[in-house]
């Protein structure tokens, strides 16, 4: 699969690049744009500081043009966190979006977001200050009226960020666990989009993409 994985508001760490080398491993194509263009941050404080500074449009805006060049055969989207809500804008505003891969992080949902069966899969840590229950409870309804197919794994006791071993939310157990289902369930995407192939030739690609809402629920 082709695979755009966007970085958390950390910035583009070593782990976002482990994460794409493991995929690359699996035999996916992963691009992994750098929204903040080198700057990286040792605290959520300094990272909020700087997304001020530069907007969530513009954010989005250059997620788009990363995008772009790469989505003409369906791509799935992939983020942690902030990169994760910015994932979630693309994938449902994107018709030939063969997938989504939320790590730490959902966004709001458009009233009118339409998706044709976009297959999601959604990993989040239990508890998650930034993605409260009741959130994590409305988006899932909100996913499945827009017409998503949504799985989500929880990890009880781990840290928000617990996929990256350099941030105090490391948590081995469950990262692993995360990335074995993350590559299942792009085994999975992989072998429907094999199948759906002479049908894409013809014609078959969906039409009824709709954005997002440019509101965040991951932070971090």
């Amino acid at each position: 699969m082709d695979i755009m994985l966007f970085h958390s508001a950390y910035g583009l760490r070593p782990a976002v690049r482990a994460a794409a080398a493991r995929l690359e491993g699996a035999g996916h194509r992963v691009w992994t744009p750098d929204l903040f263009e080198g700057r990286v941050f040792g605290t959520v404080e300094e990272a909020r500081v700087f997304q001020d500074e530069v907007g969530r449009d513009e954010l989005l805006r250059r997620a788009v043009t990363a995008a772009a060049p790469h989505s003409e055969g369906g791509l799935v989207y992939a983020g942690l966190s902030l990169g994760a809500s910015i994932a979630q804008n693309l994938a449902l505003g994107d018709e030939r979006a063969r997938g989504l891969v939320l790590l730490h992080g959902t966004s709001d949902l458009a009233p009118d977001a339409t998706t044709d069966g976009l297959p999601v899969q959604f990993h989040i840590a239990d508890p998650d200050a930034f993605e409260p229950h009741d959130w994590q409870t409305a988006w899932y309804l909100g996913m499945g009226r827009a017409g998503a197919e949504v799985e989500v794994h929880r990890y009880p006791g781990a840290g928000h960020l617990y996929t990256d071993p350099g941030l105090p939310d490391w948590d081995e157990e469950a990262a692993e666990r995360t990335w074995r289902a993350v590559l299942a369930f792009l085994g999975e995407l992989g072998e429907t989009a094999r199948h759906d192939e002479p049908a894409r030739h013809d014609g078959g690609a969906r039409t009824d993409g709709a954005a997002a809402a440019d509101g965040s629920g991951g932070q971090g």
